[in-house]
């Protein structure tokens, strides 16, 4: 598949959803709501659940699955008050050493007047800076759409993995192709430039893990974030951090 393929592929209709990922992978899901500060935003799902016995904190950027779920949803376009409601739970996560899972689809943050206005740039960097040092195992798993700042604002982890037709990048095709050419119908050269490709982004140890599209993702998932969560559990918090800034400073490195 052309980088533009993927980038279809991934915006396609009837393709599974955070809310999907996370009935199918954890066990009793509880979710939690609210900022504390503002509002409930329906684009960020969140709340405590079990992996096979594990108590852990499930995070997802939701899309909806139908034209009511995506107007609801905002069509994964979060707010400030959902990266805050977020950050909120991961917070509550490293107090009770409940390691934290995310789920990221959304084609970028919200870019309204009203979010701007209630701080939608600094939920984001505060983001950032907490998740770079929260001290409980993260694990990010981009499942569609990984767009900009509002797919970085949740995957600020120990690993980041991406389902194979899955995109992640700094713009989305059209916007690139708008500033560079001033022309957004070039989308399909753009997609190609900026790399955004699983393959692409492997390669760049941007992830570490491709996930392929198969009838057993769900169980493959399941069983790899299993293991890779009582990996990271069993390391002490000064090597858990270190890993993970190390995981970034490296990022870019190649072998060609």
């Amino acid at each position: 598949m052309t980088a533009y393929e993927k980038v279809t592929a991934a915006r396609a209709k009837g393709r599974a959803t955070a809310v999907d990922y996370i009935a199918e992978i954890f066990d009793d899901f509880l979710e939690m709501h609210g900022d504390k500060r503002f509002a409930d935003d329906k684009s960020v799902v969140a709340g405590i659940a079990s992996l096979q016995g594990l108590p852990v904190t499930v995070i997802g950027i939701e899309k909806g699955r139908n034209i009511k779920e995506r107007s609801l949803r905002n069509s994964g376009s979060a707010h400030p008050e959902g990266y805050r409601k977020a950050l909120r739970q991961m917070k509550l996560a490293e107090k009770f050493n409940r390691p934290v899972i995310c789920f990221v689809d959304t084609p970028g943050a919200y870019c309204g007047i009203g979010a701007e206005e209630r701080g939608q740039g600094q939920a984001i960097a505060e983001n950032l800076t907490e998740m770079m040092t929260l001290k409980t195992p993260i694990i990010s798993i981009v499942i569609g759409e990984g767009g900009s700042g509002g797919a970085l604002a949740l995957s600020v982890a120990d690993e980041v993995w991406m389902l194979e037709n899955a995109i992640y990048s700094v713009i989305s095709p059209e916007g690139c192709a708008s500033i560079l050419w001033k022309d957004a119908s070039r989308a399909k050269d753009a997609s190609e430039c900026l790399k955004l490709t699983a393959e692409d982004l492997y390669k760049f140890r941007v992830i570490e893990r491709i996930i392929a599209e198969n009838d057993y993702k769900f169980l493959h998932i399941k069983t790899e974030l299993l293991k890779t969560i009582t990996k990271n559990k069993a390391l002490s918090q000064a090597e858990l951090l270190n890993n993970r800034y190390m995981r970034f400073r490296k990022i870019g490195e190649t072998t060609q």
